[in-house]
């Protein structure tokens, strides 16, 4: 029995457990309720008439990635529709409100072949991108016996991936085979993907790095900015389970230089607002909570935003950022919306996620490495009494950041060929 047998197999007799760990989920808030019915292919809308490209992304990274992608894509093929899916309530909410016309969202199915037998039979696509490195191998497989044309982009594999996937070398190597284009972020996972079968891969760039820069409402900014009144100000974006911690420790004793700090945690997952405005009231402090209406007073010591889509709201408002996911081995992650928004950049040791960004960040001496609570704390002090310095790093992280950013060129001029191959009659529209 092939790889690819055995996983149909074992999705289809799994069905009990699938629909009960669904159902955990949504009990947990972690799918969506009004929409559940898409992770089982079930569709919300009607397909749009004529040719329809498809665009999977694994969750908020991935889709934000590929929404430059989008925003080309569409100007090339003015008569173009797309469809974006991601498996994350929180991606669904980001693309809502940032996906352009002509391009709307979707679940993805549940990798069982009823349901993605019936997504594609709805969707009917005419060209489908995955993005990054989510496999999922019976859509994968089923999109490819439909000879739909499919394209990796910003592709990415792991050492780690790497070697899990050596242990079933057929079964990446199928997987990889239905994919008639692979484009990579760096040399090194183009290696990597060719070493596991893929056979048309080209190295690009990062597709990250050509990310319009995250939007703000300038209504908020004015408010806020009012709020905090000159007071010095840093932010710690992106934070993990433990981070918060370290950035709390850092603020004790960044407050011993600093006495009127004000310090901001955006956290990776807003829904932690509870938990770390419990963690840090225990420890006396100070703080407001976004979600909460909170107001920033002079008092304030921290500041926690835990609402969704408004990181460039607060890159903006402080121009000192430690980027989280890096203290605490979730691979970082991305610098370079900090660079865009003109921010000296922190991060700490993992960077696994963008390691090709960190590297040339590091090299243009566009970022600060720290380790702990102790080394952040001085890196920020320092920061906060030497506006040059911070200026010296946000400028040279905004170099990288800009010199970067034409990767999303040399995508669309490899996917020309895919786009001009659409078809241009309308097959739906009535008679």
């Amino acid at each position: 029995m092939t790889g690819l047998a055995l996983y149909r197999g074992l999705t289809n007799i799994g069905a009990p457990l699938i629909n009960h760990y669904l159902r955990r989920r949504l009990a947990n808030g972690k799918e969506h309720p009004e929409r559940f019915e898409e992770r089982r292919g079930e569709p919300s809308r009607i397909r749009p008439a004529g040719p329809l490209a498809w665009i999977h992304a694994a969750s908020v990274g991935e889709a934000q990635s590929a929404l430059t992608l989008i925003h080309h894509m569409l100007r090339r093929r003015t008569d173009l529709h797309v469809l974006v899916t991601t498996g994350t309530v929180t991606s669904a909410r980001i693309m809502a409100d940032r996906l352009p016309p002509r391009s709307f969202h979707q679940f993805v199915p549940v990798d069982r072949l009823p349901w993605i037998r019936r997504f594609l039979d709805h969707w009917d696509p005419d060209l489908a991108i995955w993005v990054e490195s989510e496999f999922w191998p019976n859509l994968i497989h089923e999109t490819a016996e439909r000879n739909i044309p499919m394209a990796l982009v910003n592709g990415r594999v792991s050492r780690r991936s790497v070697a899990n996937w050596r242990r079933a070398p057929g079964f990446i190597r199928a997987i990889l085979s239905c994919f008639r284009l692979c484009l990579t972020q760096t040399d090194e996972e183009a290696s990597r993907l060719k070493g596991l079968g893929a056979q048309r891969v080209l190295c690009h760039g990062n597709l990250k790095y050509s990310a319009e820069p995250l939007p703000v409402d300038e209504a908020e900014w004015d408010a806020l900015s009012e709020s905090i009144d000159g007071r010095p100000v840093w932010l710690a974006a992106s934070t993990h389970p433990g981070e918060e911690d370290i950035v709390a420790d850092a603020h004790t004793i960044i407050k011993a230089t600093v006495p009127n700090v004000l310090t901001l945690i955006v956290p990776r997952h807003p829904d932690r607002g509870a938990e770390i405005t419990a963690q840090m009231t225990s420890r006396g402090l100070n703080l407001g909570r976004r979600a909460l209406n909170d107001p920033i007073g002079p008092d304030t010591e921290i500041y926690i935003a835990d609402t969704l889509g408004e990181l460039g709201l607060f890159y903006r408002l402080a121009n000192i950022a430690f980027i989280g996911g890096s203290l605490r081995d979730h691979g970082g992650h991305n610098p370079l919306e900090a660079a865009q928004l003109d921010c000296a950049i922190l991060m700490g040791p993992d960077t696994a996620n963008f390691a090709s960004v960190a590297a040339e960040l590091h090299g243009a001496q566009a970022m600060l490495e720290i380790s702990d609570a102790a080394s952040l704390a001085r890196a920020v002090t320092e920061l906060l009494s030497n506006p040059t310095e911070v200026d010296s790093l946000s400028e040279a992280a905004a170099t990288v950041a800009a010199k970067n950013y034409a990767v999303v060129d040399s995508v669309m001029e490899t996917l020309e060929p895919f786009l001009d191959a659409l078809p241009h009659d309308d097959p739906y529209a009535s008679p």
